[in-house]
């Protein structure tokens, strides 16, 4: 039995799966899923779409931030919902393009401190599956279940061109690998909240394993730090 409040981070490089078995585990646990990237990708396009810049001066960054409203909505053996500003914006965010602009918007110090503090209202309910990129580092260090979901670069390059062409978007397998390794680069290297495991992350490298396969290891993983504390 989990606690009542409990809340699981997972987090991990582009592509390692994340949205899919947040959801998938978040269903087994009886849990809502937090899907924070898709909140930075929407953040991108919002600022994109009005030509605003992240070196723009504090106050009208701020201003703009303080106009998008963020909505997510579970959906049923999909990537969640994103509602921006009312328009459902899920498919607008999830291309290859809109993951760099998430990685870039990402990185700025306000808009980041705005959606930490979102996400942390969201969560704080508990009963929670959230994944991004500093869930158990930054946003939930206190989270009772810290997961770390790896792969290889092209192991995850070969999964998003298969997803994105399952779509009808027409891929380039060497584009999206180059476009994997930059983001993995600029998100590690990043000063603000870089992408690294948190110190008490269980570390999952999913390359030779299916949904079914990563899922159970996680379920395996609470179960045993469950008995421990009981």
């Amino acid at each position: 039995m989990l606690p009542d409040k409990a809340i699981v981070t997972i987090d991990g490089p582009s592509g390692a799966g994340k949205s899919t078995i947040s959801r998938g585990l978040a269903a087994r646990l009886g849990y809502t899923y937090l899907d924070t990237g898709a909140m930075y990708r929407a953040v991108g396009l919002s600022l994109e779409r009005q030509g605003v810049a992240l070196d723009r001066d504090e106050e009208t960054l701020a201003r703009r931030l303080a106009a998008v409203e963020l909505r997510l909505a579970p959906n049923e053996g999909a990537d969640v919902q994103v509602f921006l500003n009312g328009e459902d914006v899920s498919t607008a965010i999830r291309t290859p393009e809109m993951g760099m602009v998430a990685s870039r918007v990402s990185a700025h110090p306000l808009v980041r401190r705005t959606l930490t503090e979102l996400q942390r209202r969201l969560g704080a309910p508990g009963r929670i599956v959230a994944e991004g990129r500093d869930m158990g580092t930054v946003v939930f260090p206190g989270a009772e279940f810290k997961f770390y979901l790896d792969a290889a670069a092209e192991v995850r390059a070969r999964r998003r061109c298969e997803q994105l062409r399952a779509q009808g978007q027409p891929v380039a397998y060497e584009e999206i690998l180059a476009q994997i390794v930059k983001r993995d680069r600029d998100d590690s290297a990043r000063a603000l909240a870089p992408l690294k495991p948190a110190a008490d992350a269980v570390i999952i490298d999913s390359s030779g394993l299916d949904i079914a396969g990563v899922i159970g290891a996680m379920m395996e993983n609470i179960a045993r730090q469950r008995e421990g504390k009981t």
